[in-house]
């Protein structure tokens, strides 16, 4: 299977976050990494994000945590 990549763009659209949150919660460990995909070009896998999203639901319905 081919990994799809998102631009943050796309990933924003997504999750309904903004950049710096992105990025923020990237460096508190609580959202994908992004990953290089050239030399000024950042993506994020989307079965990553997807999971993430997953989570998020599972969480609010008592599921984890």
């Amino acid at each position: 299977m081919q990994t799809k990549f998102l631009r943050r763009p796309a990933v924003e659209a997504m999750t309904g976050l903004g950049r710096s949150t992105i990025y923020q919660m990237m460096n508190e460990g609580r959202f994908p990494r992004a990953v290089r995909i050239g030399l000024r070009a950042v993506a994020w896998p989307e079965t990553e994000v997807n999971d993430w999203l997953s989570q998020r639901v599972a969480a609010r319905n008592g599921e984890i945590g």
